[in-house]
């Protein structure tokens, strides 16, 4: 099972990029993850935030690999506990699907990432920067396989 993290913005700290090196080298036997980052496209003053959105979204959905479910990251979309997450981790590597998962820029996610995507979870009703969310994706997968191995990373 593949999964991709697909997001906008490329110049992250080199504490981010370690930490996620680190969950990724964790992760990797059982899931095969990829961070696929996105520049954040020039903006100037006769552009609208709209279309700005609208360009990274086209952007994102070209890095989407064939087939694989989209799910956007938003902050309007539903709450999974950790037990959610593997069990729709569970299901969609029986299913034999890859997915990929949309982090849109710092305005949000196009509309047309939106329509594409199968769901939509939120990591939380606070506001975070995008690369703390990139941490939080990842360790949450990293949990995820933990309780599927029954490592004892997870103790909740």
């Amino acid at each position: 099972m593949k999964v991709s993290l697909i997001t906008v913005g490329t110049k992250m700290p080199g504490w981010v990029q370690e930490a996620i090196k680190e969950y990724q080298k964790r992760i990797q036997s059982e899931l095969n993850f990829s961070l696929i980052e996105i520049p954040l496209p020039k903006r100037n003053k006769s552009q609208t935030i709209q279309q700005c959105i609208k360009k990274e979204g086209e952007q994102i959905l070209k890095m989407v690999l064939p087939g694989s479910r989209i799910i956007a990251l938003d902050i309007a979309g539903i709450s999974l506990s950790t037990e959610q997450l593997v069990k729709k981790l569970n299901i969609f590597r029986a299913e034999g699907q890859n997915i990929s998962l949309l982090i849109g820029g710092p305005d949000g996610l196009s509309q047309s990432c939106l329509d594409q995507s199968i769901e939509r979870w939120s990591l939380s009703s606070l506001t975070f920067p995008h690369s703390l969310v990139r941490i939080l994706v990842v360790e949450q997968l990293y949990r995820a396989v933990s309780i599927l191995r029954a490592h004892p990373y997870h103790r909740g």
